[in-house]
């Protein structure tokens, strides 16, 4: 479910004239895909230029890439941030167990001061919060009260004072009595919070105490906090590169820096090539560097990538073993936990602490590789020094140095891979599931790494190939803003799901539900998402489906609906989510066969599955065409009876089982279920006919909704409901939209953007479909909320409700499928 943050508007005016580079400062995405393979391996830039943040997991953790280049003897750093050094002051639960006073009862006088007598609340260990898995006390009150007392020998000693802190949600902080932090919202890692001479100038030597107020408005609860002292930065300081462009396609992130007298391009490439399911699922992606001087003369180069440690663990307090080593063909880097939890814990906001994170670079290039800590690789390139100095620790670094030599006019290309072994992806109904790569148990990540060195030049060739066409493809149906949204949509979707093969053998491309649960193969995410997987592998989405109908068919569920999802990723053991949503799984399941069958044109996977489909579309002709109160996959909006735009998608999807029927031949079911379907749509058109509309609800014509069910109604070729319908309806949203989209529905001013483009797709022109996406463009390029692709969001301001990264954005490819689908 979903709550509010608050975060401050920039104005664009702003951002407009902050720097001189202009050119590098316009704005192709919210966030910038680096590393796209799952929702572990997921690297983000969130600033339009690549030297402006440390790169970022798509959770919001850093897992930080950083690039710098030598070029005779001046160091440049292209790509993200020099790692800061903290020392603990006060440790957080992650370093050390603490143990606080608190109170879930407002409590009388003075409760920040440094004197206050708190003797009669409660004793706890932190963390906080109400997840008893996560936490060592358990909160589960409106409000909390908190202090906690330390002493201090030399507070003079310290640099700068920060306050290491995550909460969950609204909080006030003060120390010693002085209010230092207060925040509306919640944070879903450590965040280190600078606090002013002044607040550090009330630290005493002896006792002091730090007193929080943290108040819950909606979901979860957390708190765990300390302080932390920012080491004087003694490092050489490094010259940053002139960022001069930054393009986006498909399967590439693509840079262009001007270092001194050489020009670097260093591209991105996640080869997520949807038909070629080895190269798809190989979890290797490679950065390639391409230097060329710029003055007609020659000069002498060196690139260097240091790759955080943090990329392999869920926390940074994580303790980690490196090792470099090398292959018949490749040198070398590895790291991982010390722990290896394998598939040990299951949540929305966590990274991977199990497997192994490589780097490796061709024998041929002559790189040169070592190990350090994050805090000294940077020093290390720039003073010319290659030795290992570290093998286990927290917060290492994976260093490798790509020596150029003699660079001139003519431009050199060498590419280094960053690569990371799951050992097990996903636990499926208790049995433990290899990535897809490694079905086998028999395959090596050193042999993955291999065939992507040696399928280099092939590979990159493919991808620039399906770049074009699909972009091309895009700009075709739906024009330029239409073909951009696409492309930031791609390798996004792709990223949030995982590739594995069942016990009984069938293709599984599980979806985490990022950002927004947690849940492995949500079904409603699965909906939005699948045109995508239609247009370029229909395999894929069965392989969306493989585990909803496995979970029916096997007993395991056994309502005579679908199921909401599989678990919480990435355990798939059977529903998490709270309740079901009847007819919106169950229609979902059966419009999204039905368009698998349109696709392949053959009814073999209708026909495998027949039974359980029956029974589904049963349980739409009781309950769709005047649904009860339920939620719909717009849950956040809570519960709703006489949903209209539910409605239709009951009808929808039992006109789908009859052309199913009919693809089979089993043609008097076609008849009759059409029939239904038929007999369903005057009815809904008179609860629903609002005069200049169609409402919400039946029993409110006062409001009005995007009826986006109605899609598949044009795409799948249903020829169901009147054109009056589709015309009616776009006239009416064209009245409605606002400047970042067209609202949802009546009630709030909150919008989707993947129902936005299906809303769009049955547009009656063209030019009412691009005047409908305009706005859904101009969020994507302008929104404030610098996150892989949220969603779900406010259409005046532009800022996220929640969601980020999630795979629904593959709905933008619907407009690309109707086109396909038509021919």
């Amino acid at each position: 479910m979903n709550k509010t943050k608050t975060i401050k508007l920039l104005s664009m005016l702003g951002c407009l004239l902050l720097g001189s580079m202009v050119h590098a400062q316009d704005r192709k995405a919210p966030a910038y895909p680096l590393i796209t393979h799952n929702p572990n391996f997921s690297i983000w830039s969130t600033t339009d230029n690549l030297t402006e943040s440390a790169t970022q997991h798509w959770t919001g953790a850093d897992h930080s890439l950083l690039g710098m280049i030598n070029v005779d003897g001046t160091t440049y750093r292209f790509l993200g941030k020099e790692t800061v050094s903290y020392k603990t002051v006060l440790a957080t639960s992650d370093e050390k167990e603490y143990q606080v006073k608190y109170s879930m009862t407002e409590p009388e006088g003075d409760w920040k001061a440094l004197n206050y007598n708190a003797d009669a609340w409660k004793t706890g260990s932190a963390p906080i919060g109400d997840e008893p898995k996560n936490v060592k006390t358990l909160w589960r009150s409106h409000d909390i009260w908190v202090r906690r007392s330390f002493n201090l020998t030399n507070p003079a000693s310290i640099n700068e004072l920060f306050l290491k802190i995550n909460h969950d949600d609204n909080i006030e902080v003060f120390l010693n009595g002085k209010k230092v932090y207060t925040k509306e919202g919640w944070t879903s890692s450590f965040q280190y919070i600078a606090l002013s001479n002044s607040v550090k100038s009330t630290l005493k030597t002896g006792n002091n105490v730090i007193a929080i107020h943290l108040l819950n408005t909606a979901g979860g609860r957390f708190l765990d906090f300390g302080l932390a002292n920012k080491e004087k930065d003694n490092a050489q300081k490094v010259q940053l590169a002139k960022q001069k462009s930054v393009d986006m396609n498909a399967t590439q992130t693509i840079y262009n820096f001007t270092c001194g007298k050489v020009d670097l391009k260093l591209t991105f490439t996640s080869p997520l090539l949807l038909k070629d399911l080895g190269i798809l699922a190989r979890p290797i992606s490679y950065v390639t560097y391409q230097v060329n001087a710029n003055d007609n003369k020659t000069h002498q180069v060196k690139a260097f990538l240091s790759a955080s440690s943090n990329i392999a663990v869920y926390r940074p307090s994580q303790a980690v073993t490196a090792t470099k080593y090398a292959t018949t063909q490749l040198s070398v880097l590895k790291t991982g936990t010390v722990e290896q939890p394998i598939l040990q814990k299951a949540s929305d906001d966590m990274r991977i602490d199990w497997g192994y994170f490589y780097v490796a670079a061709p024998k041929s290039s002559n790189s040169i590789q070592f190990v350090t800590t994050e805090k000294d690789a940077a020093d290390a390139f720039r003073n010319g020094n290659s030795a290992s100095t570290a093998k286990q620790g927290k917060m290492l670094a994976l260093n490798t140095v790509i020596p150029f030599g003699a660079v001139g006019k003519a431009p050199v290309e060498k590419f280094v891979e960053l690569g990371y072994d799951e050992i097990y992806s996903v636990q499926y109904f208790k049995e433990n599931l290899r990535p897809w790569w490694n079905t086998s148990g028999k395959e090596t990540i050193e042999g993955q790494l291999t065939d992507a060195a040696t399928d280099y030049k092939s590979v990159i060739a493919k991808c620039e190939e399906f770049n074009r066409s699909m972009y091309s493809d895009a700009l075709k149906s739906g024009g330029k803003e239409y073909a951009d949204l696409c492309v930031l949509a791609y390798r996004q979707s792709i990223a949030a799901h995982t590739l594995v093969k069942s016990p009984q053998g069938e293709i599984l491309w599980l979806s985490k539900e990022n950002n927004s649960g947690g849940f492995i193969n949500t079904v409603d995410v699965t909906y939005p998402s699948a045109p995508l997987y239609l247009i370029y592998n229909p395999q894929l989405l069965q392989g969306m489906l493989n585990g909803i109908f496995y979970f029916s068919e096997s007993g395991k569920y056994p309502h005579p609906w679908a199921a909401h999802d599989l678990g919480t990723y990435p355990l798939a053991n059977g529903q998490t989510y709270g309740e079901p949503m009847p007819v919106e799984e169950s229609g979902n399941m059966i419009i999204l066969t039905a368009a698998i069958v349109k696709a392949q044109g053959n009814g073999a996977y209708a026909k495998e599955h027949w039974k359980t489909l029956t029974t589904w579309v049963d349980y739409l002709t009781k309950e769709g065409l005047d649904p009860k109160t339920q939620l719909c996959t717009d849950d956040f909006a809570g519960h709703l009876a006489r949903n209209a735009n539910l409605s239709v998608k009951a009808i929808v999807g039992i006109a789908c089982y009859a052309q199913m029927a009919e693809t089979l031949g089993y043609n008097d079911v076609a008849k009759q279920y059409r029939a239904i379907a038929e007999s369903m749509v005057p009815k809904w058109i008179d609860m629903a006919e609002a005069g200049d509309h169609y409402a919400l609800t039946f029993d409110d014509k006062n409001t009005w909704s995007q009826k986006y069910n109605l899609v598949w109604d044009k795409v799948l070729g249903l020829n169901l409901f009147p054109q009056k319908i589709y015309d009616t309806e776009t006239k009416y949203y064209l009245t409605k939209q606002n400047k970042f989209g067209l609202p949802l529905d009546s009630r709030k001013a909150y919008t989707k953007n993947d129902w936005i483009l299906w809303t769009a797709t049955f547009a009656p022109t063209q030019k009412e479909f691009e005047e409908i996406i305009h706005p859904v463009y101009r969020h994507a390029i302008e929104t404030d909320s610098r996150v892989p692709l949220n969603d779900f969001y406010d259409s005046n301001t532009g800022i996220r409700d929640n969601f980020k990264a999630r795979s629904v954005v593959g709905g933008f490819y619907m407009k690309m499928l109707r086109d396909k689908l038509a021919k």
